[in-house]
């Protein structure tokens, strides 16, 4: 039987937070916080609209599941988000003590390993859960900043 809540399930709902970005023109990364197959944030980059760099989908998205848990540790969550995280949002996720990251896409230039950051010892991380659609959704969006 297939498990209706599933890594797939929820990295679709990132996507469609990542979609909402697109349609903003901001960096297409949408993230979800999840507690026992329970969305309890959602969120997208904000950098252009907030006018601040550290307005990620992730970042966002730690803050509205802190505020949502009353307190500022997520053990027990997941992090789906639609690509790897920086090296900032992997040290916020560190302090947060996440027990699990999915990523989409991966980042070979910017993303959390390439740049040596750690995550807490105890936190899981699964990459490439939708890949492709998350990969395409960020190739559509620079191909018409270049345009």
């Amino acid at each position: 039987m297939i498990a209706p809540f599933d890594d797939s399930y929820f990295m679709k709902k990132a996507l469609q937070e990542a979609e909402h970005a697109f349609e903003q023109d901001e960096i297409p990364v949408g993230a979800v916080v999840v507690i026992q197959d329970r969305i309890i944030a959602r969120a997208h980059n904000l950098t252009e609209k907030l006018h601040d760099v550290t307005a990620h989908a992730e970042m966002q998205a730690i803050t509205a599941a802190a505020n949502f848990l009353g307190g500022k540790y997520l053990r027990d969550c997941t992090l789906y988000v639609t690509l790897e995280p920086c090296q900032m949002c992997g040290g916020a996720l560190f302090w947060s003590q996440i027990s699990k990251i999915v990523y989409a896409a991966s980042d070979p230039k910017r993303g959390f390993r390439a740049m040596g950051t750690h995550l807490h010892p105890k936190t899981e991380v699964v990459g490439g859960i939708l890949e492709y659609e998350a990969s395409e959704l960020l190739h559509r969006f620079f191909e018409k900043k270049r345009k």
